[in-house]
């Protein structure tokens, strides 16, 4: 049964997400299967130092991406997480652009 519920969980969409604080002075690379939730709970953690997103108040959503299950959301967050800024922001802007 557990065997089972591993593969359920593994079987959903994950989403890859960055996010950034109001001066966009860092950015917060995540993973998650429930992105409103997660949303809602860097916001909640606003001004609380012991996290990072609350320390930098990095809760506003500047990108995600959908993965077909963790263990590609998990290599794709790694390899974000792996660029230099500079490559991130070039990026950032080609997406958003």
């Amino acid at each position: 049964m557990l065997r089972q519920a591993q593969h359920d969980i593994s079987s959903k969409i994950v989403y890859v997400y960055i996010l950034t604080n109001p001066t966009r002075t860092v950015l917060y690379i995540g993973v998650t299967n429930d992105l409103t939730r997660r949303l809602f709970e860097h916001s909640e953690g606003r001004g609380n130092v012991e996290k990072f997103t609350g320390k930098y108040q990095a809760d506003l959503l500047i990108y995600f991406e959908l993965c077909a299950d963790a263990p590609q959301a998990i290599a794709r967050e790694k390899q974000l997480k792996g660029w230099t800024r500079s490559k991130k922001e070039i990026d950032l802007e080609t997406w958003e652009g």
